[in-house]
């Protein structure tokens, strides 16, 4: 209980403006959500750039208008981007390695599994897309992280999705700097505005449990989020606090037809649960060590 918390706050994501005005879309408004978040106790920020089908060296630069700025500022903060829309490892993850020759990264997306994510059709029944990471694609992600020495950010839409992770843990294949995070679908999934159709386990203390038996004896740090819906309104932010785990909010995956919050008070609200839990906030430094990042964030000359 008295470790810190990892506090990630994911920014943005495929959230429009329509679904909430304060979302940070513009490099801007990118730069001014980040440092702010990190000033209420952020330890980590996740950003997606302004169009996720721009791939290689759009793609980087785009990021790069606000991050540079970001890291000139707080060059010892912890972010990651998202993937491209490329069809194949080398182009889903060129941009990275572009970021990388000249902003340090060192944390690195990996989605360990394939799920459907969808919203209600016409008729109210499910429609939608698959979200494909097939084995060779997950091998060759973790064989980057490695390469590059950037600690695997893990997210879980569902269980089959942590059982891949945890046989790369038990092999002792799992790049250094790992760390889980476990993705609960809210009533609205990733996209819809509109309840009904979702993904993965419900935010309910049955279902973080049954995660928490999964990985029993495994010894990677895990965070809980809530997609579709409100993480501090469900009973898993509480219970995850209380059993070691560590948070993940931000308009990314935040939604509420009734209220429209901002990125730094969803970051606000966490840090005051973690207060009350009697958890203090980790720091950048700590998270990178909790995590045991391979390397330091840096910016380079």
């Amino acid at each position: 209980m008295s470790q810190p918390v990892i506090l990630e706050a994911a920014i943005n994501g495929v959230t429009t403006e329509e679904k909430n005005p304060h979302v940070p879309i513009l490099p801007d408004d990118v730069v001014r959500d980040a440092l702010a978040c990190f000033d209420a106790g952020a330890s980590v920020v996740h950003a997606h750039n302004r169009n996720i089908m721009w791939v290689g060296r759009e793609a980087a630069d785009d990021y790069l208008l606000a991050w540079r700025r970001i890291l000139a500022e707080r060059p010892d903060v912890l972010w990651y981007p998202t993937g491209s829309s490329g069809s194949d490892t080398a182009s889903l993850y060129e941009h990275v390695r572009l970021i990388d020759e000249e902003v340090s990264l060192p944390i690195c997306f990996v989605d360990p599994g394939s799920t459907n994510i969808g919203f209600p059709g016409p008729d109210g029944l499910p429609a939608g897309v698959v979200y494909a990471n097939d084995f060779e694609r997950i091998r060759d992600a973790f064989n980057l992280c490695r390469s590059l020495e950037m600690g695997p950010s893990l997210a879980i839409y569902e269980p089959g999705w942590l059982q891949t992770v945890l046989a790369y843990v038990r092999r002792g294949a799992m790049p250094p700097g790992a760390m889980v995070k476990l993705y609960f679908g809210g009533d609205y999934g990733l996209f819809a505005s509109e309840p009904g159709v979702t993904f993965g386990l419900p935010p309910k203390e049955s279902a973080l449990l049954a995660y928490l038996d999964m990985l029993e004896g495994c010894s990677l740090p895990w965070s809980v989020s809530v997609w579709g819906g409100d993480l501090l309104q469900t009973p898993v932010a509480r219970l995850a606090l209380e059993r070691g785990g560590h948070l993940h909010v931000g308009l990314e995956e935040h939604f509420d037809p009734d209220r429209k919050p901002t990125n730094v008070e969803l970051v606000e609200e966490a840090a005051a649960l973690c207060a009350e839990v009697g958890r203090p906030l980790a720091t950048c430094a700590e998270a990178a060590e909790i995590m045991g990042l391979p390397r330091k964030p840096v910016v380079r000359a």
